[in-house]
């Protein structure tokens, strides 16, 4: 199957687990303080002992390389990460079963206060660290070009435009042969933060098209469920006419086609440059260091790629136990300096230079 875009597969090591045993030997500094110089010239100050975090699947490549990475940064930390989904880490850091939670969404109003409950001398904050594009991803066979934007995919997976061929992509696709295929729409059958992006996108760009709400459970009726990033690369990749949307490192991992989306100017693949303009212009709302971002779904810029999710680490500002506050520092300010160095090259966006600055700031205010 031809792609829509050139990919260079990333070169990753399986890993069966998402757990690394730390080395007995700190080598982070010679002094055995566990000290190392991080990227931006930052000083980590190493850790011990287990970090546990869980939640966001789509930002489980990112956690892979930063796993293996950091263990030779602080060898006597063991980073254990759980890719069970953004709801599913939430939910765990509120009830206290890890340490950090990776969401592809803000926390709930509801939600709020009861993660800062359990965090009880300080509050949850948001600590957006991950930027993916999310992919719509096709397999048409023929069609190794397409471009599609948020009023015709709001029609696509809400069920009023159902074959290849419609005049509706056929008029954003002049030169394509466009075949009377019926149209397959694969969705994420379990509470998902790219469901909750996507259908943000939708909503917001889709010019009322889009009526089946916002949030990590999908609604819309008709389409072929998956439970995970995996099912649904399958499910496209053996299903001629089919459709769906991922994050962009899972896009890349399986060399799926991916559609260009047109906000009013053509277009717009995916890219660090077309990425990057959609989160510059996102607001940042919360307070101190609390660093949510406004995504503007909506952003009619010349070259952006409107449709992207931002993954925080949630964690506690203060009240994690003691022996926790220095190895999860530790590791997120790995996380915020030399470990975006890699995420292009899997597929995700660094953070741009402003918004890393904050970022590492509130990681040090973390007590």
């Amino acid at each position: 199957m031809k792609r829509s875009r050139t990919y260079a597969i990333a070169s990753l090591a399986a890993v069966g687990s998402l757990a690394l045993s730390a080395c007995s030997d700190n080598t982070a500094s010679d002094s055995g303080s566990g000290s190392s110089d991080g990227g931006s010239g930052s000083s980590i100050d190493c850790g011990s002992g287990d970090l546990v975090a869980s939640g966001s699947s789509a930002q489980a490549k990112a956690i892979d390389k930063w796993q293996a990475d950091f263990s030779g940064v602080c060898p006597d930390v063991t980073v254990q990460y759980d890719p069970s989904g953004s709801g599913a880490g939430i939910k765990d850091f509120i009830a206290g079963k890890n340490d950090m939670a990776g969401s592809d969404s803000a926390l709930k109003e509801e939600e709020q206060p009861e993660a800062d409950a359990r965090c009880e001398s300080g509050k949850a904050i948001h600590l957006p660290m991950v930027i993916s594009p999310i992919a719509v991803v096709y397999n048409v066979e023929g069609v190794d070009d397409l471009t599609l934007n948020a009023e015709v995919l709001a029609g696509i997976f809400g069920g009023t435009i159902t074959t290849w061929n419609d005049p509706a992509i056929t008029a954003l696709n002049p030169d394509a042969t466009l075949p009377s295929t019926t149209i397959t729409t694969v969705f994420r059958s379990k509470d998902s933060g790219t469901t909750d992006n996507f259908t943000k996108y939708l909503d917001a760009a889709g010019n009322g098209k889009w009526t089946f709400g916002t949030g990590k459970a999908w609604t819309a009726p008709g389409g072929q469920g998956a439970p995970d990033s995996a099912g649904i690369a399958a499910a496209v990749q053996g299903t001629d006419g089919s459709i769906s949307y991922v994050d962009g490192p899972d896009a890349k991992a399986n060399d799926l086609s991916t559609a260009k989306l047109d906000s009013g100017s053509g277009g717009v693949e995916i890219s660090d440059d077309s990425v990057g303009k959609a989160v510059a212009a996102a607001k940042q709302e919360g307070e101190g260091n609390d660093i949510k971002l406004s995504i503007d779904y909506a952003l009619k810029e010349e070259g952006a790629y409107p449709a992207v999710l931002v993954t925080y680490e949630i964690t506690c500002e203060k009240g994690l136990d003691a022996e926790k506050v220095k190895t999860v520092k530790s590791f997120l300010q790995y996380a915020a300096t030399d470990g975006q160095d890699s995420l292009s090259d899997l597929g995700y966006s660094a953070l741009p230079d402003e918004l890393k600055s904050k970022v590492e700031s509130s990681i040090e205010a973390i007590s």
